[in-house]
Formats: structure tokens, sequence, C-alpha cells
């Protein structure tokens, strides 16, 4: 196996899904205590979700509360109700070029921008056809991190080492 040309630096968050963002705005920000941060809706993902962060700077995590716009229509953010982890990434292009030829199916749409401003792609839950690898039931979403993301990473894998 080659040298993987990227690192994984840590979560950058969970979308957890329902019919009713506000029974999950509820949950996450009024009883949990996490911090409303912002909105975000598109008709072609078929989400109107809020924004919700625990924790802090670089180290921050986003929950975002999604409810699909028509419940019967794909993709189902709500089901199931864990949608999908997010996964800060140094190098997006790298990552996803180098996963696919290992084998690994992505969601069509490729690297776009997503809900919070950066880079994104999606890995299949399910592994298919030319690429038979995927996320094992899971949807996981790679995230291309920010310069200070990497920078505190890196302080901090470096002060472990």
């Amino acid at each position: 196996m080659s040298e993987r040309p990227f690192r994984v630096l840590g979560l950058q968050q969970i979308a957890v899904g329902g019919l009713d963002k506000g029974k999950l705005r509820e949950l996450w920000v009024d009883l949990l205590g996490l911090e409303a941060h912002g909105n975000f809706r598109s008709e072609s993902e078929n989400v109107d979700e809020d924004i919700a962060v625990a924790g802090a700077g670089p180290f921050k995590v986003e929950v975002d509360l999604m409810q699909p716009i028509d419940p019967e229509k794909r993709p189902k953010v709500h089901d199931p109700a864990l949608n999908h982890v997010g996964l800060w990434i140094d190098d997006l292009a790298a990552a996803v070029g180098w996963l696919e030829g290992k084998g690994m199916r992505f969601t069509p749409g490729g690297i776009r921008k997503g809900a919070a401003g950066y880079d994104v792609c999606f890995i299949h839950p399910k592994g298919g056809g030319d690429a038979p690898i995927g996320g094992q039931g899971v949807l996981i979403e790679l995230v291309q991190a920010p310069p200070e993301v990497i920078e505190a990473f890196s302080k901090v894998a470096g002060a472990a080492d």
C-alpha cells in the first residue's frame, strides 16, 4: 500500500436529521447548550438545517440539525437520524484522488462547497461496481480543513510526539 497523501485531522461535524428541526434544536441548543451558529437551505440536497457548535476555535465541532424540505424526496436527510459524520482533511483533492485509486465510491457531485463554506466530498455508504469500497453503511463527509485548523492540529500532534 502506498503512503497516504493526506491526514484525517479530526471530527468536523455530525449531522442529525428529523422531520422537525425545531425539536432537534430544542434538544441540542436549548437543553444540551450548544451554540446556534447559522442556517443552510438547499433544494437540490433536500435540506433545511440549523447549524450548532460545540467547543471553540479550530477544535469546534458542528452539529447540523437537518430536516427535509420534502420528506418524500431524496436525499432523505432524516433517515437514518444520524445522517453522516464529517472529517477534517488536510488535502481534500489528494485524499479523493488517492481513495478513488483504491476503489472508494463517492456520491455524485464531486468536490463542492458545503453548508459551512468549506470544500466537501462524500464517501457513499455502500460500494458498488467499479468502486467496491464504501463507508460500510455510513455516509462520510470529507471536509477541506482551513489553514488555521491544519496548523492547530499539527501543533497538538507535534506536542504529543
